[in-house]
């Protein structure tokens, strides 16, 4: 019999033990339950660990994934199933190391209690590196005061991906996103953005509303590499800044911009290279393109689609530059290739923008080629239509060739552009090019595809479609009884219509309207009245909006105390923005004592849209309007737009919009007034009247009054303050009423205002 000795068994033993080792995989796979588990784990995790988060709520988490994994095996941190992972209350997750993973974790219900709720950096020194943040939610993650600054996500360190992840709602101040620039190890990091939903974020009314920004103004002249790819910016609308690019060397590619109010800005640095890019406005006020500032950057193969913003707005803007600037002001424009790009049914291309005593370093060395400009209002010659240019200052360091655009006299062939009647046809990629094979040199190229909502963001999170407040609800009958209106408003989902059944509704509180909900008369208009007993009727609260159809409104009852409403805000900030219509209603009454306002809305409230139609106010000791909270003059204000038609209002103490937007920021589109077919009799003459007119807007935008007449009331009072404001008062009878008044508060030059074609009597 064969016979091994102890030795050799010995021997065979250790080799068999050696081969099983080759090839094992030590790596280790934990599910953690809470958050002691987790933070047991993550103190020992090794390349190619994988952290697992139970499905769940966890409140009150702040994340740190710091560990070094190789290229071949990253350290994974993971919902266990992805988007039933919900990270809320204070919590936030930092990042720091090498080669690590984050995926299918969902940020809602809560806020950061820090800087930002995705850091790639645990402390200052301490970054994240070739690391990957995938399929992640954050919605509506918000601190619940309005002005508080913070990021949603902060990228520091280097070749670092964020990727397929889905923002929406951001509502507070500060960027939505943020490339970091402050220390060396996070200059020339050459990270990825790509192929993220960045979803709706409302207008903030001030600076700081940027979804997404590569650097600061401090750190421009560093390059940063960051590549921003196949992005979804859906209805980002911010503030006049979608992107802003604050660094060098940056590429921005392959992006679609649906009805985003803004722009995609070269803010700072340059070596900018933006290509294949396409905006759809769908005429939506304020949707813009491409801002050129700074030297050598590229704009080319870009796709520009019914885009109504003009000015630093407007579809295509070249700037005019500081001479010398300081870092944090406007370069000037030196060297920049502008071609093949496609203008359709886009308002405005604007040319040496912002040209002023200041800015007064006109674009040069730089080429203006192969573009497709077309506009379905143009009309060949100077027999009228659209205007598309617009230049405010010497464009002869632009060289403009080969340039294409429809029934134009606008620019001859001399400057560089063929006049044609073109005929445009949507492809099956949804872009509309020329019939005439012949003008295929111009504009984008026919293989440009848009990325499409569905490729962006995590497959498993649904994304928001464009709805009424006010839609999705049911109609809610309501008796004319004592409390019965107070208890509808509470139980009430949002959405709702209440209908108010004929007679005296007597409300003996004030009722908090926390959703969106229409009250309307159930009969007749005006059948319904609603009399009430408190310093006011409606108090908006946070998620709230409003809408009154129908209905009569009577403050006779109200307590005899100054500074009473009908409709106000909440006292302390307001995240969400509200609407307010009023339709075909009657208000009277609000006499009792004096200052008694229809609206009065608190600092840090901020409205989308305030409509009064077709409604009559009467005896009023206060203003309608109560729109002035916002005087830190940071370029704040209260209401986005404020529209008045049909309407009439008679014995007005107070003036019918107070609108207050101050300072010089030019960061925001509005504040917007438009008041037509509307009468006003003896409004703004109580002594009570601070602005002493009837109709006062100081910092508002943009103004449209007319077809409205004025009798025996004080002026109408409009204040420019900063930019190029948009005043038009035309077509209107002021019947013992001065002539309404335009100053500019900053500017030697004349007023911009339109003031035309109005009958004094």
């Amino acid at each position: 019999m064969f016979k091994l000795s102890v030795t050799s068994l010995l021997l065979v033993l250790l080799q068999l033990q050696a081969c099983n080792a080759v090839g094992v995989d030590s790596s280790q796979r934990w599910l953690v339950n809470n958050q002691n588990e987790y933070e047991r784990v993550a103190e020992k995790l090794q390349p190619g660990d994988t952290v697992v988060l139970a499905n769940g709520i966890w409140r009150d988490f702040e994340i740190l994934f710091r560990g070094k994994g190789t290229a071949d095996k990253p350290i994974t941190l993971r919902a266990q199933e992805a988007g039933k992972v919900i990270i809320s209350g204070q919590s936030n997750l930092r990042i720091a190391g090498e080669h690590l993973v984050v995926s299918g974790l969902v940020f809602k219900d809560g806020y950061t209690p820090t800087q930002s709720v995705i850091s790639f950096r645990r402390s200052k020194g301490d970054y994240a590196y070739h690391s990957r943040v995938t399929q992640i939610v954050i919605d509506n993650f918000n601190n619940p005061e309005r002005t508080e600054t913070d990021y949603w996500v902060a990228m520091y360190g280097k070749h670092n991906r964020f990727d397929h992840n889905h923002l929406e709602g951001k509502r507070n101040k500060g960027v939505t996103m943020a490339v970091r620039l402050n220390s060396e190890e996070s200059q020339q990091n050459h990270h990825r953005i790509d192929h993220n939903y960045f979803g709706p974020r409302p207008i903030l009314g001030s600076n700081g509303g940027e979804t997404l920004r590569v650097g600061t103004s401090h750190f421009s002249q560093s390059e940063s590499f960051t590549v921003v790819e196949n992005n979804y910016f859906d209805r980002c609308d911010g503030e006049l800044e979608i992107i802003s690019n604050k660094s060098g060397g940056n590429v921005f590619r392959g992006n679609v911009f649906f009805e985003s109010r803004g722009t995609l800005t070269m803010r700072h640095g340059s070596n900018t290279l933006v290509e294949d890019n396409v905006f759809f406005g769908n005429g939506v006020d304020h949707t813009g393109g491409i801002r050129v500032i700074n030297g050598e950057q590229t704009i080319r193969n870009n796709y520009m689609e019914g885009l109504a913003g003009y000015r630093f707005g407007g579809a295509l803007v070249v700037m005019n530059g500081v001479p010398n600037s300081p870092i944090n002001r406007y370069h000037q424009v030196e060297n920049a290739l502008i071609e093949n790009n496609s203008l359709v049914d886009s308002d405005h291309i604007q040319l040496a923008a912002g040209s002023d005593l200041e800015r007064s370093a006109v674009p040069i060395d730089s080429h203006f080629r192969n573009n497709l400009i077309y506009h379905s209002n143009s009309v060949s010659g100077k027999q009228g239509g659209h205007k598309v240019f617009t230049v405010y200052d010497d464009i002869s360091g632009i060289a403009f060739k080969n340039n294409v655009q429809h029934n134009r006299g606008e620019f001859g062939r001399e400057h560089g552009f063929a006049n044609a009647a073109i005929e445009l046809k949507r492809a099956s990629n949804g872009l509309m090019y020329p019939v005439d094979d012949g003008l295929g040199q111009f504009g984008v190229a026919k293989d440009l595809n848009p990325i499409r909502k569905e490729q962006t963001g995590p497959d498993w999170y649904q994304k928001p479609n464009a709805a009424s407040k006010f839609d999705g609800g049911t109609t809610v009958n309501v008796a004319a009884e004592p409390g019965a209106l107070s208890m509808a408003i509470k139980q009430a989902k949002a959405g709702d219509t209440l209908a108010l059944a004929a007679g005296d509704h007597e409300v003996g509180r004030i009722l908090a309207v926390n959703k969106p909900l229409t009250l309307r008369a159930a009969g007749l208009s005006h059948s319904a009245k609603i009399v009430y007993e408190r310093t006011a009727l409606f108090e908006i609260q946070d998620g709230g909006s409003l809408a009154l159809v129908g209905l009569a409104i009577d403050g006779s009852r109200s307590p005899d105390s100054a500074g009473n409403s009908v409709v106000r805000t909440q006292r302390s900030s307001m995240l969400v923005n509200y609407e307010l219509h009023v339709i075909d209603s009657i208000v009277s009454n609000l006499n009792i004592n004096h200052s008694f306002n229809f609206l009065s809305a608190a600092k840090s409230t901020f409205a989308d849209r305030i409509e009064i139609k077709n409604s009559h106010f009467s005896n009023v000791t206060g203003a309608i309007l109560k729109l002035d909270t916002e005087t830190d003059d940071y370029g704040i204000y209260n209401s986005e737009y404020v529209t008045i038609t049909g309407s009439t209002f008679k014995e007005i103490s107070g003036a019918l919009v107070d609108y207050y937007r101050g300072g010089t920021d030019e960061s925001t589109f509005g504040p917007h007034f438009a008041m037509a077919d509307t009468q006003l009799d003896q409004v703004g003459n109580g002594r009570r009247n601070k602005s002493g007119a009837a109709i006062h807007l100081h910092g508002v935008q943009v103004t449209n009054i007319e077809q409205s007449e004025i009798a025996n009331s004080p002026v109408i009072s409009v204040l420019h303050t900063v930019g190029e404001p948009v005043t038009r008062i035309s077509d209107n009878t002021f019947i013992s009423t001065a002539a309404p008044v335009v100053v500019e508060l900053n500017s030697d030059k004349k007023d911009t205002a339109f003031i035309t074609n109005n009958q004094y009597k």
